[in-house]
């Protein structure tokens, strides 16, 4: 590669190693994933087509996916449900309460 393609593969990964220390919630990992794996991935494409721009954008685009997909691994929704639920008094009324599930 040609230093300015090293020098730009050097700052993509500086800004994305401060990317991970600022984002700890699971989109942050996964933006974090995706540069990183981006970045990585231009260097060993255009590492391995001695420089080619088809390399370089091929290699960021599948390591940009692995990266977001790699990163994205253990992040899970939880979602709470509310059941509507009642009870009858001695009078023969209802009361309606909800209850919360996961």
């Amino acid at each position: 590669m040609r230093k300015p393609a090293k020098i730009a593969a050097l700052v993509i990964a500086l800004v994305g190693a401060g990317t991970a220390a600022a984002n700890a919630t699971c989109e942050g990992r996964k933006t974090t994933g995706t540069v990183l794996g981006a970045a990585g991935g231009g260097v060993i494409g255009g590492v391995i087509t001695h420089g080619s721009p088809v390399g370089v954008l091929g290699g960021a685009a599948l390591g940009g996916f692995g990266g977001h997909r790699i990163a994205g691994n253990g992040c899970r929704r939880v979602v709470a449900h509310r059941h509507l639920r009642y009870y009858t008094d001695r009078d023969g009324h209802r009361h309606y309460y909800h209850t919360a599930s996961r």
